[in-house]
């Protein structure tokens, strides 16, 4: 039995709350089970030096924990001067897997930066990271399409990501924290809408794992996610609907 209840094959309860930063073009606040994520998306008119005369739009994320994220606090990484290995290939996977489904010459020569900020983690915080942030992204261009800045969305596909694992020698869907301690091997899925592959990132924490067991999370993952994108589709038209 997982800790959840939940069968080896089901996502934790997934929500978005949008518009929940006022000041942000865009914003969405996701929720899968116990981990909380706050993804906003800032606009700049400009790109960076590397960036300029290009003709493309620039798309990136920074990521953080906030410091009682989790069940002791952590020690805030401005406050240590800089930021942990983790924090910056956690940040470059989120801007990476949102740069993939994005025309970023019809963005023009503009920046979006992706904050997400998580308020309570149990697993799974990169993965809820990339999957909200692409809800903040989408109501941020929806918002400039609506302002005139844009002609149209620019978005060339959707993107998410989950987690899945081998506990206790099953394959598992979602893990979450408890899980993710004990898995003989962990994995992260970024997939689009399209069932094509952003990354994959699976490693063998105790024992390596074999092919078929890889297949098998894959399986899980594409299932998972096509939940997800289902939940995106509803909060970004609630969202709309809305404003």
């Amino acid at each position: 039995m997982r800790p959840s209840g939940r069968a080896a094959d089901s996502l934790r309860p997934v929500s978005f709350s949008t518009g929940v930063a006022r000041h942000a073009e865009g914003s969405a606040l996701i929720r899968m089970g116990h981990t909380e994520v706050l993804c906003t998306a800032s606009v700049e008119g400009r790109v960076p030096p590397f960036m300029r005369n290009q003709g493309l739009g620039w798309v990136t994320a920074e990521y953080g924990m906030l410091p009682r994220a989790t069940h002791k606090r952590g020690e805030r990484e401005a406050a240590r001067g800089k930021q942990s290995g983790r924090t910056q290939e956690i940040q470059r996977l989120i801007g990476r897997s949102l740069r993939a489904v994005v025309d970023r010459k019809a963005m023009g020569e503009m920046t979006i930066t992706l904050d997400c900020d998580v308020l309570n983690a149990d697993g799974g915080t990169r993965c809820a990271a990339i999957t909200g942030a692409y809800v903040a992204l989408s109501l941020a261009f929806r918002h400039l399409v609506a302002k005139r800045v844009l002609a149209a969305v620019p978005l060339i596909g959707q993107v998410a990501a989950v987690s899945c694992g081998l506990v206790a020698g099953e394959a598992m869907l979602d893990l979450d924290y408890a899980e993710d301690s004990a898995a003989e091997a962990d994995s992260n899925f970024v997939l689009t809408a399209d069932g094509r592959i952003v990354e994959i990132q699976a490693t063998a924490e105790q024992t390596p794992f074999t092919e078929t067991d890889c297949l098998t999370l894959m399986t899980l993952a594409k299932a998972g996610t096509r939940e997800l994108f289902v939940a995106q589709n509803i909060a970004i038209e609630a969202a709309g609907s809305a404003g």
